[in-house]
């Protein structure tokens, strides 16, 4: 890479992202390191160009007994993320819902994330709900010109509206940003609409939409704990048509993908140990591979055990 600040296409012409999700690190006990390991193994069968954090890397939620597990939320983070750091691999991150619950507040994290030498996120608009809200220019192989996006973006933790019940969701002034970048990106962009991916932490209800209605890759063991409102997040995706693909995490054993009007809708791979999780569904990551000029995104699973899986059980819907 030219430029320490700069994420590229290789030579080959193709960039590779490893997602991480819901590591839920606490005090760097037992089960973090363990995710910590997991992560390690990720990383060095990979060799990725980014990664991204998709939520809940820390878990600042209260236990059973009303106590707080994680004593450090600063420290916490610092030692979740410090196997990318410590790599020298470019990383971004979207908060979920655990990453702020007690004791630190999503501006605080932000700032300790932006003290990390290989940490490309951003605070974004302050203005617009959440914090962190931005977009990533991936350049061309050979020149200095954007090839790919990486829309990034806060989908918020839980509903502040005492009527509506539940998880948090993409709100109209972060749709109204993702509207004006995208349309600032075609502008430059003559001859068509760069490729783009998103990340962010809790699924869209398009998730079960695929689930229920079209031919789907992968497992779903838990329901699709979406918000119970939208503010048109997907609505303005299928509009600006540059958004081919979508990654979440929040649901720890799903793991699957689908296509909904064209747009691919995936989970991500849970990584973490010091959370739910489910006998025999391994933890892991997802691995995204963007080719410069191509719209298709080609995407597999990195076990914590080593392997591979780039064919997912298909699941056909009922009516299908």
């Amino acid at each position: 890479m030219a430029n320490d600040r700069e994420l590229r296409f290789r030579e080959d012409g193709t960039f590779t992202i490893v997602q991480f999700t819901d590591i839920h690190w606490q005090d760097g006990g037992e089960l973090d390191l363990q995710s910590k390991a997991a992560m390690e193994l990720v990383l060095d069968a990979e060799q990725p160009d980014f990664v991204m954090f998709t939520g809940d890397v820390i878990y600042t939620g209260k236990q059973s007994d009303g106590s707080c597990s994680c004593d450090d939320p600063r420290q916490a983070l610092r030692d979740a993320v410090a196997a990318v750091e410590q790599r020298c691999v470019p990383w971004g991150i979207v908060f979920g819902n655990h990453d702020t619950e007690n004791d630190i507040t999503r501006e605080e994290l932000m700032d300790e994330v932006l003290k990390h030498a290989h940490a490309f996120a951003e605070p974004g608009p302050l203005d617009i709900h959440g914090t962190g809200n931005y977009v990533l220019p991936v350049l061309g192989a050979d020149h200095d010109q954007a090839a790919a996006l990486l829309y990034c973006l806060d989908s918020g933790a839980y509903s502040s509206l005492p009527r509506v019940p539940g998880y948090d969701w993409i709100q109209h002034d972060q749709v109204q940003w993702y509207l004006e970048m995208s349309r600032k990106w075609k502008a430059r962009m003559q001859d068509g609409v760069l490729p783009s991916i998103a990340f962010f932490h809790i699924p869209l209800p398009e998730y079960k939409e695929a689930w229920d209605k079209e031919i789907c890759y992968g497992n779903k063991y838990e329901e699709v704990c979406a918000a119970q409102t939208q503010a048109g997040f997907f609505s303005a995706l299928l509009v600006q048509g540059d958004v081919t693909a979508t990654f979440c995490g929040h649901d720890h054993t799903n793991d699957y993908w689908g296509e909904i009007y064209g747009i691919r809708l995936y989970y991500g791979r849970a990584t973490g140990y010091n959370t739910y999780g489910k006998e025999g569904f391994p933890r892991g990551a997802r691995v995204i591979r963007l080719t410069e000029n191509e719209r298709n995104v080609d995407s597999w699973l990195r076990l914590s055990d080593g392997t591979s899986v780039r064919d997912q059980p298909e699941h056909r819907p009922l009516n299908g």
